[in-house]
């Protein structure tokens, strides 16, 4: 018999709790709001910059021999996937491909607990990033990309800021999954 004391239904020793009550569902799930909701708007307004400052394939440099600010249009599927092929309803297929990806990714985040905080922050980014992307399909049939990296004469795929947060959610994802979090804390 250990001298612990009761254990309660989730295994903590009785009186070790937080005294606090659970949160209510909106408090929980405030990440999940907000930082999606902030990605959009970002994506948002960077794309409509771009749209309205730069006609359709003019650049601006923004670090010479690096990084330009290029305006160009995805009709494909991530890293222009299928960018250059065209079939019928090319846009509604490739929208609802991404819509179905965005409700399982979301399906998936609100089954988390509010402790997976490295999985909701990531899963968050994903779902931010694919949500800019996929307004652009439905509103204007393509997506716009516009961050030009590049090496002397070697280029990585334009991408935008809905690009960078799917890309960023899916590494913390992976470092979630390696446990990099739990390591930390150990």
């Amino acid at each position: 018999m250990s001298d612990a004391g009761p254990q309660t239904l989730t295994g903590h020793p009785q009186g070790l709790e937080e005294d606090a009550a659970p949160l209510p569902p909106a408090e929980r799930r405030r990440l999940e709001l907000w930082l999606p909701l902030g990605i959009i708007a970002l994506d948002q307004a960077t794309k409509a910059w771009v749209r309205a400052a730069l006609p359709l394939h003019d650049s601006v440099t923004i670090i010479p021999g690096l990084m330009d600010f290029t305006h160009v249009r995805n009709s494909g599927a991530a890293f222009g996937i299928l960018n250059s092929s065209d079939f019928p309803f090319k846009t509604v297929v490739i929208a609802v491909i991404a819509t179905a990806a965005l409700v399982g990714v979301g399906m998936y985040a609100a089954s988390l607990a509010h402790h997976q905080f490295i999985a909701r922050l990531g899963l968050a980014l994903i779902i931010g990033g694919a949500a800019g992307n996929l307004i652009d399909r439905l509103v204007v049939g393509s997506v716009v990309d516009f961050v030009d990296v590049y090496w002397r004469g070697w280029h990585f795929w334009a991408f935008n800021i809905a690009d960078s947060a799917i890309s960023g959610g899916v590494a913390i994802m992976i470092l979630d999954m390696l446990g990099v979090d739990k390591r930390r804390a150990e």
